[in-house]
């Protein structure tokens, strides 16, 4: 996964506007490779490592020989389970797809409470295209989710829009990254002040 997602999580740190935000929290982050990508790229910055307590030594061997322990940390938990950890922006890569429509619909609820007023929230995946019809590598990976899991299934941004959408969230982005993959983005709408 580390080799699959390098690429992607690099385009991504380069193509994401990070000027407006502090904070990054990318769950399900495994090794901590997008927290060091765009740590490398946005030294203002801090950024967390999400995932169950027994990959967090993991990741936080490999955050240290990145040289970055002072500026990406580790938290742990169950993401269906725990609350998100609070952050400015909330990165899900190759996560989304792992699950049915009920998991995914808890995990962008989960993401829209962790964020605050202007957050983002990114999934990086093989995006299919909202015809279905062009991204054969994105619509191949929603065939093999469900025979790998019985229910967990890829989606198109209009798919991601919708369901971000339900959960309150009142704008969208699409980014292109790689080959078939791209960056989805929901943001969670400024308040207004009057």
């Amino acid at each position: 996964m580390t080799g699959l997602s390098r690429i992607n999580f690099e385009a991504f740190s380069g193509k994401f506007d990070f000027s407006g935000y502090q904070t990054l929290c990318d769950v399900g982050g495994a090794t901590g490779l997008l927290c060091i990508e765009v740590a490398k790229q946005h030294a203002h910055l801090r950024c967390t490592s999400f995932d169950p307590p027994p990959v967090e030594p993991i990741a936080r061997r490999h955050i240290a020989e990145a040289g970055f322990s002072d500026r990406i940390q580790t938290a742990g938990g169950d993401f269906f389970r725990d609350p998100l950890p609070k952050a400015d922006v909330i990165t899900m890569g190759m996560i989304l797809h792992d699950w049915n429509l009920e998991k995914k619909m808890h995990l962008i609820r989960a993401a829209y409470d962790a964020l605050p007023a202007g957050g983002a929230l990114v999934a990086i995946e093989a995006i299919i295209d909202d015809a279905r019809r062009e991204n054969v590598l994105g619509l191949l990976m929603s065939l093999n989710m469900l025979i790998e899991f019985g229910d967990a299934f890829d989606y198109s941004a209009a798919d991601f829009r919708q369901w971000c959408a339900e959960a309150g969230f009142q704008r969208f982005d699409s980014i292109h990254l790689a080959g078939p993959s791209s960056a989805v983005v929901a943001y969670k709408q400024a308040r207004r002040i009057y």
